[in-house]
């Protein structure tokens, strides 16, 4: 055998091929031939279309095609247009649907505007602008990943992006409009999160916003639903910039079928997200570049100098804080789950209170995390999806959390390692405000539809750092009042920098940056709720006992939290015995399977009885005072009720 290459190739067995009659070229022989004659071709096979056709009825009661696909298509096309109309100028934009890059493989639906030429004219209606409608999440991870600096996809297979400069809420740069009607309707003033503005003011932002999203080559485009109760559920149109914003809100609204999505229509609400693009800061009522506006009668939302997804999701439960109390449909601020025997209890807290731990039960199903609707057909979730906090998440603690951070998921400001793509999720070089969004399908006991009867139970959660609260109090319809309206909680370090001793924290109806109404309006709803449908109002105290934070005090131990929840559940609290405090008046039970007795009663975990009087009307005076922004408000006819729930608070 030869050692040179020249001689180890004349060696080498002359392949012999054999003519096929059919065609002049080789084949191999153990594979049909392909379809295609050139690449592009070949790329065409690769892609299935997936035009969804709903049957419509006839005058005769017969299903027929109904609409041909590519006029549904314009109409579509159509609404889209309507929604990013200027109103300075006589028509929408031009719109084609498609990624402006594949526009050989993108079906040319148009829809265009015809006119005469008018002052109005400007150069973005003489271009068209594709709209990317209603993606998949992997469609949207490719437009994420080449288009949007900063998406990667990490090792578990989330889409991992950055929300820029604003890695959370901005509530000082939040506006609604004033107007006749919501004059009269909303909160105003002191302690409201409602800050004003005029209709005009709005105009301008709008037009600001529309304008830069029409300049644009292609917009995203989602509609989506809020409320799982059909009967009251809202058409949502998301326009955004981005596709993480898109992916975001796929994730975090309901998701409509194809059949549902072929008959959307026209949207109940409209958001229109251009946070890559500044406010005027010259404009009335302009405090920053950022400004996140509602107008309740046009029923729009205008997000301008932020691209923190976190607006959209709560600028939305904002407008459902007001939509549903017209209904009389009461919003909440809440965690939700359901047992095996259908028994629904709600969670309410503020952040480390546990809400997320304790209405996470593997033993019971969850119909949400956050956000709920208690109409006359039982309690709903609002939104399709989860917004988990991701800072020190560990598969040991949270379980559920962390298998949900797959394919789909949006990960917020994470870090992660440049090679691996592994998440370091106790890394806070972004922000400590780290988030994963995704479907409320990918945690494994979800409740699908996210529906549920009557709750029985209304759990409020107060993390107690001066350690006076009891573990858990049975509350009177007028203290569940008092203490939703309160919405209580104490800051310790670790929560908040800067943070040395414990601060109290109220945050009326445990969601006070949310509410349109003033807070007695809900707490009267609740109330109503509770008394029709035979609920108990509970007060768990998941902070300190035997002494304040920083002092002799412990955390309640979780699992002395966890037996009080499984008997709050199972009903068997309401079968025990009780005494009352003194001050808050708050009764409390002598004993309860797991827990220590000594613990339910905070006078026995004190070592000190004067400094535990100190701590005791100290904080009964933080309650009292936070309640005098309340005290003026009339509810009803008379003030009988108002006097109740005051009644309900601490005396000393």
């Amino acid at each position: 055998m030869a050692s040179n290459g020249v001689g180890a190739l004349k060696g080498l067995a002359k392949i012999q091929t054999q003519k096929k009659e059919e065609a002049d070229v080789c084949h191999d022989d153990c594979a049909t031939p392909i379809k295609a004659q050139t690449i592009d071709q070949l790329h065409s096979l690769q892609k299935k279309k997936s035009a969804p056709n709903t049957p419509h009825e006839n005058a005769h009661g017969v299903f027929s095609s109904g609409i041909p696909e590519i006029e549904r298509q314009k109409q579509q096309l159509q609404s889209i247009s309507a929604s990013l109309a200027s109103l300075t100028r006589e028509t929408g934009p031009k719109l084609v649907k498609g990624d402006p890059e594949r526009k050989h493989e993108t079906p040319r639906v148009a829809h265009v505007q015809h006119f005469e030429p008018t002052i109005g004219v400007s150069d973005s209606a003489l271009k068209f602008t594709h709209v990317l409608y209603n993606l998949s999440p992997a469609e949207l991870y490719e437009q994420a990943i080449k288009y949007e600096k900063g998406s990667f996809i990490t090792s578990s297979g989330a889409l991992a992006t950055l929300s820029g400069a604003k890695t959370g809420r901005s509530p000082r740069d939040k506006r609604v409009v004033r107007d006749e009607t919501t004059e009269d309707q909303l909160w105003w003033g002191k302690g409201s999160p409602n800050i004003e503005m005029d209709e005009h003011t709005f105009m301008v932002n709008r037009e600001r916003a529309v304008d830069y999203l029409n300049s644009l080559d292609k917009v995203f485009v989602n509609d989506q639903f809020l409320n799982w109760d059909p009967k009251h559920r809202i058409k949502v149109r998301i326009i955004s910039a981005r596709a993480y914003h898109s992916l975001f809100m796929h994730n975090m609204c309901i998701r409509p079928t194809p059949e549902e999505l072929e008959n959307f229509g026209d949207p109940d609400f409209t958001i229109y997200n251009a946070g890559q693009f500044p406010c005027n800061r010259y404009t009335h009522y302009m405090t920053s570049s950022t400004s996140i506006d509602l107008n309740l009668a046009r029923r729009e939302m205008v997000i301008l100098g932020t691209q923190y997804a976190g607006e959209m999701k709560k600028g939305l439960f904002s407008v459902m804080h007001y939509l549903m109390p017209m209904r009389q449909i009461l919003s909440l601020h809440s965690g939700c789950n359901m047992g095996k025997g259908g028994d629904v209890a709600l969670f309410f807290g503020l952040s480390g209170t546990g809400k997320t731990t304790l209405s996470t039960d593997h033993n019971r199903y969850l119909i949400g995390d956050d956000e709920h609707c208690w109409s006359e057909n039982g309690v709903s979730n609002i939104e399709g999806g989860c917004y988990a906090k991701c800072i020190d998440l560990s598969k040991d603690k949270e379980p559920d959390i962390w298998n949900a951070i797959k394919f789909g998921t949006v990960l917020e400001n994470v870090v992660f390692d440049e090679h691996t793509r592994e998440v370091h999720y106790s890394d806070k070089s972004v922000t400590e405000n780290t988030r994963a969004a995704y479907p409320i399908e990918y945690i494994p006991n979800a409740k699908i539809p996210c529906v549920g009867p009557h709750p029985k139970n209304v759990i409020l959660l107060a993390c107690d750092a001066f350690g006076v609260l009891p573990p858990v109090s049975k509350l009177s319809l007028a203290q569940t009042m008092y203490h939703f309206i309160s919405g209580y909680t104490a800051l310790v370090a670790g929560t908040e920098d800067g943070v040395k001793e414990p601060q109290a924290t109220f945050s009326a109806c445990f969601g006070a940056a949310f509410i349109m109404l003033h807070p007695t309006k809900y707490a009267a709803m609740l109330a109503e709720k509770m008394q029709k449908h035979g609920a108990t109002g509970w007060l768990v105290n998941t902070g300190w006992s035997g002494g304040s934070y920083g002092g002799s005090g412990n955390r309640i131990k979780l699992t002395y939290t966890r037996k009080i929840i499984d008997a709050i559940h199972s009903g068997s609290l309401l079968e025990a015995n009780y005494k009352t405090t003194e001050v808050f008046g708050l009764e409390i039970p002598t004993e309860i399977e797991g827990v220590p007795s000594e613990v339910l009663d905070p006078t026995n975990t004190w070592p000190d009885k004067m400094a535990y009087k100190d701590s005791l009307l100290k904080l009964a005076g933080l309650f009292k005072k936070n309640f005098e922004g309340f005290t003026d408000y009339k509810i009803g006819k008379d003030s009988k009720l108002t006097e109740e729930i005051l009644a309900a608070g601490p005396v000393f």
